[in-house]
């Protein structure tokens, strides 16, 4: 039996245990290990301070390091997501339908867990705690595969995590953590149908696409991130301006944040200088097309590439347009399905780029960093679906199940 394999049935073996939870034993669970991760703060940090040497020993950009890096805040952060997620309804078990056929059965549909959810990403030890906090409310165990550069983070939580469950009685192989780091481990948990039901990659492009690609095991694709601003010629400079620096540069490595301008001609003289301005106060370095170069001489020439790139880091691209039927276009053809928004007082230009964008979340006047699970009301995420299928956008609770037909008869048999 391979390592793999191994956990693959530890993962199996716990499934029915965890299913049988009722909501009050989840909700005590995840209260339990909340108040753990708060406890043993300083024990965690310790342990990603390794994670955070060894990358800055290796160059790693510091956008990157950013999100490898927790603090007293983002640990309560994850603690309260937990906290959250116990204070929601429980999905599992709801009837969602139910109907009355002509010959008398009731058809009915049921939420019940996906089973076996195995987790592969990159960095972001956060995930670590949001994963099995979504997972164990759905009655679902996870096989976490993090990152090698996150390995001493991930083992640190996940053994806080498991500790609290024991702490309640509750099954501890709830959250089962890949801790070997080599990336065959990778290739083999791909294939691995007999033990896991669904796979949730979580990281750059390259990961993604892997995992897509070579999966057997049925996979929701969570995207990267080229997120576009458009700023339309009714748009309000200020608030513009306000809006693209918070979703430029208050986190620069993360699928949420902005990677691409788009200005409207009429508006693009007066509204880039104040825009460019703020966004070089903040280093971030703008690549923009001849127009927005004339208008703004610091600008750096643009290749075709920057339109389609998501950078996760202090670079942004500037297009400008002569119509929002020009930027709905343009948008459309580079974007990755995530996040996109206009800055408009117009009506009838919001709802037309809110209905004719294909994008997993639409934003009129607002920053794409609230498409997040836990700003959506979620309590975390599993991630943000970029596909069409099953869930898209931030995957709460409800993305985590599945359904059954439920039917009650009163002894009908076909003819």
């Amino acid at each position: 039996m391979t390592y793999m394999e191994a956990i693959g049935r530890q993962a199996k073996n716990a499934v029915k245990r965890v299913q049988l939870l009722g909501q009050d034993e989840k909700n005590r669970g995840l209260r339990s290990v909340a108040e753990l991760l708060r406890a043993q703060s300083n024990y965690i940090l310790k342990e990603n301070q390794k994670d955070i040497v060894r990358a800055e020993e290796q160059k790693m950009k510091e956008s990157l390091i950013d999100r490898l890096r927790l603090s007293k805040e983002r640990i309560e952060a994850m603690a309260e997501g937990l906290y959250q997620i116990a204070d929601l309804e429980d999905p599992v078990g709801e009837v969602i339908s139910m109907k009355i056929r002509p010959n008398g059965l009731r058809i009915g549909k049921k939420r019940v867990p996906l089973g076996v959810v195995g987790i592969i990403y990159e960095s972001r030890p956060n995930v670590t705690a949001d994963a099995f906090g979504l997972c164990f409310k759905t009655g679902n165990v996870t096989i976490l595969r993090g990152g090698s550069d996150a390995i001493y983070s991930n083992k640190a939580i996940v053994q806080v995590v498991r500790e609290g469950l024991i702490m309640e009685n509750l099954p501890e192989d709830s959250v089962i953590l890949v801790e070997d780091t080599d990336k065959a481990h990778v290739t083999e948990m791909l294939r691995m149908n007999q033990y896991i039901d669904v796979l949730i990659p979580r990281g750059g492009k390259g990961l993604i696409d892997h995992v897509v690609k070579n999966s057997t095991v049925p996979v929701i694709e969570t995207g990267t991130g080229n997120c576009h601003i458009y700023v339309d010629e009714y748009a309000d400079i200020e608030m513009a301006a306000n809006i693209i620096e918070n979703a430029k540069t208050q986190r620069t490595g993360v699928c949420n944040a902005c990677e691409s301008l788009v200005v409207h001609e009429q508006i693009a003289g007066k509204a880039i200088p104040v825009i460019c301005d703020r966004l070089k106060k903040k280093g971030v370095e703008i690549r923009g097309d001849e127009v927005a170069r004339d208008i703004y001489p610091e600008i750096i020439a643009a290749t075709e590439g920057d339109w389609g790139t998501e950078y996760l880091d202090k670079i942004i691209s500037l297009k400008v347009v002569s119509s929002i039927n020009e930027a709905i276009e343009h948008i459309n053809y580079y974007n990755t399905g995530h996040s996109e928004a206009i800055i408009t007082e117009n009506y009838t230009n919001a709802l037309m780029f809110q209905d004719e964008i294909d994008a997993a979340a639409v934003y009129v006047n607002a920053s794409t960093r609230f498409t997040d699970g836990f700003e959506f009301g979620f309590g975390a995420e599993i991630g943000i679906s970029t596909q069409k299928l099953h869930a898209r956008g931030p995957m709460g609770l409800e993305a985590l199940t599945t359904i059954k037909y439920i039917i009650f008869g009163n002894g009908q048999i076909r003819k």
